[in-house]
C-alpha cells in the first residue's frame, strides 16, 4: 500500500478539524499537543518537514514562506472563514488522491 498523508495543524486550525480527521482515520498532529504554541511560523514548518507532515493552516505567512523558497513537505491553505465540514472534506480528498511524494514543496487551496 502507497504510503499515505499525515497531517500537521497550526493552532489557527479548530480543534473540529482535528477530531473529524481522527474520526476519519487520518494521522493528525495538532500544534498545541506538538507543544509549539506561539511557535514561529519557520518553527511549525521545520517541525512538518522533519515528521514528513503536511501543514495545514488557515495563517496566509505560509503562503509567503512557500513563495520565498522555504523547503517544506505540503502545505493545505484554507481561507479564515472555510467552513469546518469544508475543511474536512477537502483534506479527505487531498488524503484520498495525493501521496507525501507529490506535496513535497506543493501547496494546495480549499
Amino acid at each position: 500500500m502507497a504510503e499515505q498523508l499525515t497531517f500537521y495543524l497550526d493552532e489557527h486550525v479548530p480543534r473540529a478539524v482535528a477530531e473529524g480527521l481522527r474520526r476519519r482515520g487520518i494521522d493528525v498532529l495538532r500544534a498545541q499537543e506538538a507543544g509549539m504554541l506561539e511557535a514561529a511560523d519557520e518553527e511549525h514548518l521545520a517541525l512538518a518537514l522533519r515528521e514528513g507532515r503536511v501543514v495545514v493552516t488557515q495563517d496566509a505567512d505560509f503562503l509567503r514562506l512557500h513563495a520565498a523558497g522555504r523547503a517544506h513537505a505540503g502545505i493545505v491553505y484554507a481561507p479564515q472563514g472555510t467552513p469546518i465540514g469544508a475543511i474536512i472534506r477537502g483534506l479527505m480528498l487531498i488524503h484520498d488522491v495525493l501521496g507525501p511524494e507529490d506535496m513535497v514543496n506543493h501547496v494546495e487551496f480549499l
